[in-house]
């Protein structure tokens, strides 16, 4: 009786930009820069009357300073999205290939329902990314089923599959990589701007109570703490919502015509062999 073993998964091929895997090498920079902006270019003693960083602000970034170091750490969460958002955008144009996702779909669908994999296997060496990859490799385990007498029709299919299934997932950390860290910045900045918040509402509270009365500089202080705090964490979250979805769409999308394009090899192969 034949034995068959386990087809091996496809190396991954080498695409183009495949992303920045140490994530936390951005966030370093992006701490400096969030931190250095707040305290150098906010903290300037040109953006508040009579140059000293300790009374009223002169202008917007003047008040913004006046948020606290907290507003150094939502500008660190905010740069780390803007920086994590235009590594995606290459990471994941490479992988989308140099040919419009839509008309390479279509055009491979045609060559494979025609059999005429040799051109779609050309076809795939033109578009590139993992998109290609992962039709190569299912074009791949087409023909070696095709030339295996072993197996029955349903196993082969089965084969086809597996092919595409391993491939695919090879391909999607590429795709994937460094979302996670964005979706939780998208709930660190509110929860950051929170905690500002309160730290401002404190700092506004303990002013009432000095000594009876309001100090109406500290009061002030305090409550542009907050506001600050809330605003600069509310954009943040804001910005991280739309990166996280931008990319998460563009995602779905490779994944659903990697989906179309899996079923329709073994659906061609399935219609062209009669064999039980």
């Amino acid at each position: 009786m034949a034995t068959t073993t386990k087809a091996a998964a496809p190396a991954k091929k080498n695409s183009g930009f495949g992303g920045i895997k140490a994530a936390w090498v951005i966030l370093v920079i992006c701490a400096a820069l969030g931190y250095g902006v707040w305290y150098f270019v906010m903290g300037d003693p040109n953006n508040f009357v009579g140059g000293d960083r300790s009374g009223h602000p002169a202008n917007l970034l003047g008040t913004v300073y006046k948020g606290g170091f907290v507003v150094g750490l939502i500008l660190t969460l905010l740069f780390t999205v803007i920086c994590l958002g235009i590594e995606r955008f290459f990471a994941i144009k490479s992988a989308a290939g140099k040919i419009n996702l839509a008309k390479f779909t279509a055009q491979v669908k045609e060559l494979i329902k025609a059999q005429k994999f040799d051109e779609a296997d050309k076809l795939c060496d033109k578009m590139q990314g993992s998109v290609a990859n992962v039709v190569k490799a299912s074009i791949a385990a087409y023909k070696d089923v095709e030339a295996n007498d072993t197996l029955k029709k349903a196993a082969k299919i089965a084969k086809i599959q597996q092919a595409h299934e391993e491939a695919t997932q090879l391909e999607m950390p590429t795709l994937q990589m460094n979302l996670p860290m964005v979706a939780t910045i998208v709930s660190l900045g509110t929860l950051t701007a929170l905690f500002g918040t309160v730290l401002g509402m404190i700092g506004s509270f303990q002013a009432l109570s000095a000594g009876g009365g309001a100090d109406s500089m500290a009061l002030s202080a305090g409550i542009s703490e907050a506001l600050v705090n809330t605003a600069s964490g509310i954009l943040t979250s804001w910005v991280a919502t739309v990166v996280y979805n931008f990319f998460s769409n563009k995602i779905d999308k490779l994944t659903f015509a990697l989906d179309e394009i899996g079923y329709t090899i073994a659906a061609t192969y399935d219609s062209n062999h009669n064999e039980a």
